[in-house]
């Protein structure tokens, strides 16, 4: 399935996994190599994202809770939107904007394909989902700060 550029994957289950009575094996087999993963935590109607990445690959996984992931159709320039919940992965090629927005508390995986510091300038803004006014407050407040990377400021 697509959304936009942004592909959703399919888990492998092995099926004796399920037989044994101890639950299940889900697994997602990545066509990129992963070089760097982290998980994170969002609070209901909190965004995070609002960019993209213009030289990596970020998969994303949905380990707890429900997520609205929101992009643009390249080709209308629509923005397209979907409920993320558990188990729910998908693939954002570089140069594709993206946005994340929690419906519930959420727990996930962002696992890319550059190590972060190793890139220059790894997020773009782009504007798809309005932050909400306390983020807001403090990136405000944040831009003359020496601790928030300067590729971070306005984001």
């Amino acid at each position: 399935m697509l959304l936009g550029q942004i592909e959703f994957l399919r888990p492998m289950i092995d099926p004796t996994t399920l037989a044994d009575g101890r639950g299940g094996i889900f697994s997602w087999v990545p066509e990129d190599e992963i070089r760097e993963f982290s998980m994170l935590y969002f609070f209901p109607g909190k965004v995070r994202g609002n960019h993209y990445h213009p030289e990596f690959v970020e998969y994303f996984l949905v380990v707890e809770g429900e997520i609205v992931l929101t992009t643009v159709d390249s080709l209308t320039n629509q923005q397209l939107r979907t409920l993320c919940g558990k188990g729910i992965c998908f693939r954002t090629p570089p140069g594709i904007s993206h946005s994340v927005q929690a419906i519930t508390n959420a727990t996930c995986v962002s696992l890319i394909t550059k190590p972060w510091n190793s890139v220059k300038n790894p997020i773009v803004f782009s504007d798809l989902t309005p932050f909400d006014p306390e983020y807001l407050e403090y990136v405000q407040d944040s831009k003359s700060s020496p601790t928030l990377p300067d590729g971070l400021k306005g984001v």
